[in-house]
């Protein structure tokens, strides 16, 4: 009987210091899959539209869903931001860009998603 005990404990035992071993892992992946939040003021996000979207060669040839939060296909060409833009705003440098229907996409590469969108400067 003792020995049939002892094994419970240590099952027991076992099972708690995985369970708590795995939140832990958990939270530091949740942690570590939150990007910063890249705020960008008007003149900012006026500059990266401008640099950005004076080169055709970044729009994207297959349209997604470009809005917050949105997963970006794999299939879809990123390109870093000019490092004019990234010099001026060095928390851009983690992020990368493509153009759809007239936006700059700004997109987590680590997580393919998009982060933010920039449209045409109103007419004034």
């Amino acid at each position: 009987m003792r020995g049939s005990s002892t094994v419970r404990i240590a099952v027991a035992t076992l099972a708690l210091v995985l369970a708590t071993g795995a939140q832990h892992i958990q939270a530091q992946n949740t942690d570590a899959g939150i990007a910063k939040k890249l705020e960008l003021t008007a003149a900012q996000r006026s500059a990266i539209y401008a640099a950005v979207s004076k080169d055709r060669s970044k729009i994207s040839p297959q349209r997604f869903p470009a809005v917050i939060g949105a997963d970006v296909p794999p299939m879809i060409n990123l390109y870093a931001l000019p490092d004019d833009i990234v010099a001026g705003i060095p928390a851009a440098e983690l992020y990368e860009c493509t153009m759809v229907e007239d936006k700059v996409v700004l997109v987590d590469p680590t997580r393919m998603r998009v982060v933010d969108t920039i449209g045409p400067l109103p007419h004034q």
